[in-house]
């Protein structure tokens, strides 16, 4: 197993693996029947000082984008994120683009989960939120982003920083429906270790496993970490932290953190196999291989997984019994498979 299929596989795959079924458990969140039934017994003052860029035609997303990050203490300009952000060919910008770029930035965009209560909660927080709009009607959408900093209670209103407007102000049910069109899509920027007012595990691991697949290691280590402190035992936080500890370098506490991990877990073959490269990289063969055989013994002979562990056993036999990198025994493996390919 190369180390770039390690990379692949055994430092990705086994963690969304793991993400799937967190989200199974947890289900997803429902959508209250009366959403605009939220606590106001606080008041929620406007974060004023969240600042404003006004957008050109269809460049709202990377204009509300660039409001949240720069608020989060990010230096950054609005032709950087429109650059970044901006389809020309949907004369937009999609969820998913404002969301990796918001990573690139070592930012966590964690998105809330439907409720005007969440929202609220943040903003009373200090913490503008980012939300989608559908302005128009369902047969002819016009979708729009903007910024929630305040709600005016007694005015029944939210403040917005919308469009060209630094200070725009929409009835409460206004836009309770344009937002609903949208399935109430809303988020916030967290820099790595913070936590939403509303803390929601599923979605906070998402948002750390994110970080991770957008190779940001250091920011996910400290969202895996400021995770373990909520929940220490978690498999998906401790398969996070020794995953991100790897892909820093830091084999000493990756090895640490997946030994914590199986001891409360042993059957977690992923992790296992993880362990045993983080070993490799140590020097310590023979213990690496001695896990993968703990695995391929615990496995059935048809487990979907079972050649991976083989193909991770071989590898590391070949660095034990030639003292050479794990690496390079898995490129003499890959280039015996080119070989075959070429010769059929």
């Amino acid at each position: 197993m190369s180390q770039t299929f390690l990379s692949q596989f055994s430092h990705c795959r086994p963690l969304a693996t793991i993400l799937a079924v967190a989200s199974g458990l947890g289900g997803c969140a429902s959508i209250p029947h009366d959403i605009a039934n939220f606590s106001r017994a606080e008041p929620i003052p406007e974060v004023e000082a969240v600042p404003f860029f006004s957008q050109e035609k269809f460049q709202c997303g990377p204009a509300a984008l660039t409001t949240v990050l720069v608020h989060s203490g990010i230096d950054v300009t609005l032709d950087t994120i429109t650059e970044l952000t901006y389809l020309p060919g949907r004369q937009g910008s999609l969820q998913t683009e404002l969301l990796a770029t918001a990573r690139q930035y070592d930012r966590l965009p964690y998105e809330l989960g439907g409720t005007m209560d969440a929202l609220a909660a943040e903003v009373r927080a200090g913490r503008p939120v980012l939300i989608l709009q559908n302005l128009g009607i369902s047969l002819a959408p016009r979708w729009h982003y903007a910024v929630v900093v305040g709600i005016d209670m007694g005015a029944d209103e939210v403040i917005l920083r919308s469009g060209t407007d630094r200070r725009r102000a929409t009835r409460m049910r206004t836009f309770l429906r344009t937002w609903q069109r949208s399935n109430y899509w809303a988020m916030v920027l967290l820099r790595p270790g913070e936590f939403p007012e509303r803390l929601d595990k599923t979605r906070y691991f998402k948002a750390a496993a994110g970080l991770e697949s957008a190779a940001r290691y250091r920011a996910a280590q400290s969202a895996w970490v400021a995770a373990l402190t909520q929940w220490p035992d978690d498999p998906v936080a401790l398969f996070g932290e020794a995953s991100s500890a790897y892909q820093l370098g830091e084999f000493v506490r990756s090895e640490q953190a997946y030994r914590s991990l199986l001891k409360r877990n042993p059957g977690m073959h992923a992790a296992r196999n993880n362990l045993a490269y983080v070993l490799a990289e140590q020097g310590k063969l023979e213990q690496a291989v001695a896990e993968v055989r703990i695995v391929l013994a615990s496995i059935a002979a048809d487990d979907p997984l079972r050649d991976e562990f083989e193909a991770s056993l071989e590898e590391l036999e070949c660095g034990l019994s030639d003292r050479r990198t794990t690496a390079q025994c898995g490129n003499d493996r890959a280039n015996d498979q080119q070989d075959q390919e070429h010769k059929k």
